[in-house]
């Protein structure tokens, strides 16, 4: 585990967690006095693990001075299989028909849809029905294809399930949200209408239950990353309770110490072992396989598509140092992705070994005004890249285009490049003078037919182990932060931001020189295929 770690020590350190007024352990008291059709304790009685007691008491015993809870946000990130739902639905019940209910209180089950929200509902309905006495003290409302609700007779605390696909619940004030599986919300409508809805009344909470999603610019995504800052002390929030079970960076997926420690049910015998190892067998040699496995069984949160286009441990593993005086004597095809303002500028060089392996060495091109406030805006270094010497910084809010020539020059002069590779958006005038002067420039539009093509070899060359790279941390960064889209009919990949201030100029450029460095086995039949031409007037 790493120094920097997320995981929630307090689960099973054995700490005191305060309880001053004993609500903690009134909480638990009553759910172990519920009943679980499944549980294999006497009379069927819920079975909280140790783990689940710890969250329990640490959720609802801590007070302030007026005795009203101190926490009022819970993000509980488990992996698939640890009885989270179960949970979910014995707390709802806490506020319904337990010690936490209010006279009149509205409890809410949410949801991404209307079958998702259902399973929560009906969990927390079979649990009454395991009691004759609180079959007696409730009224349930569940018949197929009608508004789920659970009432308390005595109080008037109803439970009703609600789904993010329906119509948002403005006018709600309830006191206790349970929001399930938010990675697979859609919009923010539910989400806000519930937010505003409990900072109407007093002593509210919202726990938010859910496995890992993907992406970056999503409302599952944005309360995942405040969860983090809070677990890793970058932001101080006691109302904000972060309870996060997830793989670290550098974890080994396929250890099972690691997956014991990301499930701490697995010690209870859920999930099942058996059944991770057999996942995790399939997983080995198939991609798709192994990042479902590494999100929905590890909790690890891909910030990109739900298509990865780069194995990015396959990619972090083909680091070599360089050797100038090997490259100088290969073939080199160039990519450049133009940019002028805002933006960044990419110059890519691709190498071909005899053994069909590719070299790929990155320069980036950046305006060197409000360097320090781009860097806050897209969460990147820039002024550090600029001084360690790893993007060139051109002075001015523009991107001078003559320091690409320049470098394109110098690279055409210690190097056999074969092709330079433009998209002529931008990059007419460039083109022209270097054409001028004799350098092979071509075109390479990146339309989707054309570039899906080049992303397809970059795909293949990266994934098939055929990459060298020397570790260039930003052109890292561009390949991690591409988002993939895939045509169902010609299979063609399109790349994509993860988000607005996200980068991957050089993941395009790269694109773009390994294909033309795949295609061209010479000049001349670099030259001839039908994506690219050479540049004429």
């Amino acid at each position: 585990m790493s120094a920097a770690s997320t995981y929630p020590m307090w689960i099973d350190d054995g700490s005191p967690i305060p309880d001053p007024l004993g609500h903690g352990e009134r909480a638990v008291t009553f759910l172990r006095r519920l009943r679980h059709p499944a549980s294999t304790a006497a009379k069927r009685s819920f079975q909280l693990a140790p783990f689940q007691e710890r969250i329990v008491r640490r959720i609802y015993g801590p007070r302030d001075a007026d005795g009203r809870r101190i926490v009022k946000t819970v993000f509980l990130m488990l992996p698939r299989g640890n009885r989270k739902t179960s949970l979910a639905a014995a707390l709802s019940l806490l506020h319904v028909i337990g010690p936490e209910k209010v006279p009149a209180g509205q409890v809410i089950f949410a949801a991404s849809d209307r079958e998702q929200a259902g399973i929560g509902f009906r969990e927390a309905a079979e649990i009454i029905r395991q009691d004759k006495r609180l079959v007696a003290a409730t009224r349930i409302h569940d018949a197929f294809n009608s508004a789920k609700q659970i009432t308390d007779l005595a109080s008037g605390a109803r439970l009703r399930a609600v789904s993010s696909d329906g119509r948002a619940q403005h006018g709600t004030t309830p006191a206790f949200v349970l929001a399930d599986e938010i990675h697979a919300w859609t919009g923010r409508d539910l989400w806000e209408a519930l937010k505003s809805g409990l900072a109407k009344t007093d002593d509210n909470l919202m726990v938010i239950a859910t496995t890992a999603g993907r992406g970056h610019e999503t409302l599952a995504a944005e309360q995942y990353d405040y969860a983090r800052r809070i677990a890793l002390g970058d932001i101080d929030n006691p109302e904000f309770l972060p309870i996060i079970f997830a793989a670290e960076p550098g974890d080994d997926w396929q250890d099972e110490a690691v997956w014991h420690r990301v499930n701490p049910g697995l010690k209870h015998g859920f999930p099942s072992l058996p059944g991770l190892r057999s996942l995790a067998n399939e997983a080995k040699d198939h991609p798709a396989e192994r990042y479902s496995f590494q999100q929905y069984n590890l909790n690890i949160w891909f910030g990109n598509s739900r298509d990865p286009l780069f194995n990015m441990a396959t990619y972090d593993a083909r680091r070599f140092e360089d050797d100038e005086a090997e490259l100088e004597a290969l073939p080199c095809w160039v990519g450049v992705d133009m940019a002028l303002s805002g933006d960044t500028a990419a110059v890519v060089a691709a190498w071909r070994h005899p053994d069909g392996q590719i070299t790929i060495k990155p320069w980036f091109f950046v305006p060197g005004d409000e360097l320090k406030e781009r860097g806050e805006r897209d969460g990147v270094p820039y002024e550090r890249w600029r001084d360690e010497g790893l993007i060139t910084a051109t002075p001015g809010p523009i991107i001078d285009p003559e320091a690409v020539e320049d470098h394109l020059r110098e690279l055409a002069a210690r190097h056999d490049v074969r092709e330079i590779a433009f998209d002529p958006h931008l990059a007419r005038q460039i083109m022209q003078r270097l054409y001028d002067d004799g350098l092979p420039v071509i075109e390479l539009r990146q339309a989707p037919l054309s570039m899906g093509v080049a992303i397809g070899d970059l795909e293949r060359t990266v994934n098939g182990q055929m990459i060298r790279h020397d570790g260039h941390p930003v052109l890292r960064h561009h390949f991690d932060s591409v988002v993939a889209s895939r045509n169902e009919t010609t299979g063609l990949v399109r790349m994509h931001k993860g988000k607005k201030t996200d980068r991957i100029d050089g993941a395009v450029a790269s694109a773009m020189a390994v294909h033309r460095a795949v295609a061209g086995e010479s000049s001349k039949s670099s030259y001839s295929g039908e994506d690219a031409e050479i540049f004429t007037f």
